[in-house]
């Protein structure tokens, strides 16, 4: 991970206040965000900063006025040699990725077995399948927002297998609900079964994340 000054990054004063520092993190991130056609290495810049910044211990490490900019910049580089860098990058990864795909998951599999269970009452009924088409159509954009997000930061070496997990799940969802979209459209029984049975791995996959997500070390 890059040694970055956090304010320089923000384009904020070293005494900016909490809420400034909010602002700006904010105002960059609506500009830099690769759904408006934003740069990826910049978005992550920013999205360092803003971890750096918003723990009021390290906001002081880097702030002129206690003078230790300097000399927290020669720990971080020395650090890096002894693997502490290597649990920063994780930890950002884990709040940065993670944490918001495992949100965006959680909306689309935690209602599913409902959504088919209203539809599975009379298929034929218009506004049941209107209901059903539209969960389908907010899951397609929740699943872009999840690629969006995994593919905005580099993972971290030790998490590569986590992640490729992580890959593994939404990709599952991703399938079951274009079978899903798919049968909206001809009421092909075998496409409502196939998606139904992608989902619900899917979902046991997601709780085995949840479960190695508890048991890393870093938080």
């Amino acid at each position: 991970m890059m040694t970055i000054n956090p304010f320089k990054i923000l384009g904020i004063s070293e005494h900016s206040s909490i809420a400034e520092i909010k602002i700006a993190h904010r105002a960059l991130v609506k500009k830099y965000h690769p759904d408006a056609g934003g740069d990826k290495e910049k978005m992550l810049a920013i999205n360092q900063a803003w971890e750096m910044l918003k723990d009021a211990e390290i906001r002081k490490t880097f702030s002129s006025k206690n003078k230790k900019y300097e000399a927290s910049e020669k720990t971080f580089k020395s650090s890096k040699k002894q693997g502490s860098n290597t649990d920063k990058e994780i930890s950002l990864w884990l709040k940065v990725v993670y944490q918001p795909i495992d949100k965006l998951v959680a909306e689309i599999i935690n209602p599913f077995q409902e959504q088919v269970k209203e539809l599975s009452a009379d298929p034929y009924d218009d506004n049941l399948m209107k209901f059903f088409c539209n969960y389908i159509d907010k899951s397609q954009k929740k699943l872009k927002k999840i690629h969006d997000i995994y593919e905005c930061m580099k993972t971290p070496a030790p998490l590569k297998q986590f992640s490729l997990s992580l890959y593994q799940c939404f990709s599952e969802m991703e399938d079951g609900i274009n079978e899903w979209e798919i049968y909206s459209s001809g009421y092909i029984e075998s496409y409502l079964h196939d998606g139904i049975e992608m989902l619900r791995k899917a979902k046991k996959q997601h709780l085995l994340l949840k479960k190695q997500r508890s048991h890393l070390s870093i938080l």
